[in-house]
């Protein structure tokens, strides 16, 4: 692809199908770095997808060798104004809490590198799969640049003392420990990337929406919730998704061996 027709493709590519829509990265010559643009745009999509019923399920993915590189660094030795950093980092935190917070599940479909806060986008994502060639940093601290915002997210996938190791070392996990270490569900060969994703999303997306998007808000929210608050909140959710008509057929068809007939609320 040349440099113009490059320059005129849109840096997010939206496509919606069967129930799932994607949203790939589309920077592959700054290994889709997160400039304020794209953060932008991603954050535009996510508000748009937010009330869309026709989308059960949200992929993520990127074009090119790279799933992401974190921030444009070029960006920000641009300029020393505090308030534009501040401002971009307010900006990119705003998009991952968007991810957690959106109803329909979200998931990272990730080839090659994801570091710095590329790896916090992957963590923020609520399911991941990448290929067996990807690899995961939150890298900044080589640079002398310690990756706060990246942490958060980090330290919310792995085990304390595995984030802390990422977060003080800069040092990379390949795919097979981050599936050990919890950063991601999957590992698939390179070229089984697009079907693994769209088979885990296709089998969300044939589920109750409903009975989803009630399960992941309060997965969410009873984590941050002590043990008795938390079954507290658990037992709320299961007595209003019982009484739910979707849910009662769902019940109904298991016992009569068939399949539901969705919706009927």
């Amino acid at each position: 692809m040349s440099a113009i027709a490059a320059s005129e493709q849109p840096i997010l590519l939206v496509a919606k199908q069967d129930g799932i829509a994607t949203l790939t990265l589309n920077r592959p010559r700054q290994y889709n770095a997160l400039s304020r643009e794209l953060l932008l745009a991603l954050r535009d999509e996510l508000d748009a997808l937010r009330d869309d019923a026709g989308v059960r399920v949200v992929v993520i993915a990127a074009s090119g060798n790279a799933f992401c590189a974190g921030h444009d660094l070029k960006e920000l030795r641009a300029t020393a104004d505090r308030e534009f950093h501040r401002e971009l980092f307010s900006l990119c935190s705003s998009v991952m809490l968007r991810i957690v917070q959106l109803p329909q599940p979200v998931i990272a479909q990730v080839n090659g590198i994801a570091t710095a806060a590329g790896c916090q986008l992957v963590a923020s994502c609520d399911l991941a799969v990448c290929a067996d060639n990807a690899r995961f940093a939150t890298s900044g601290i080589n640079l002398g640049f310690f990756c706060g915002t990246p942490g958060v997210a980090v330290s919310r996938n792995l085990a304390r003392k595995h984030a802390l190791e990422m977060l003080l070392t800069g040092r990379f996990l390949d795919a097979q420990e981050a599936l050990a270490k919890g950063l991601v569900n999957q590992v698939v060969a390179p070229e089984q990337l697009d079907a693994a994703t769209r088979e885990l999303a296709a089998t969300i997306a044939a589920k109750l929406p409903a009975a989803i998007q009630a399960g992941k808000r309060l997965f969410y929210k009873q984590l941050e919730a002590d043990l008795e608050q938390a079954y507290a909140q658990a037992t709320e959710l299961m007595v209003c998704n019982l009484a739910d008509p979707d849910t009662e057929e769902g019940i109904d068809a298991f016992i009569e061996k068939r399949p539901p007939r969705w919706p009927r609320s």
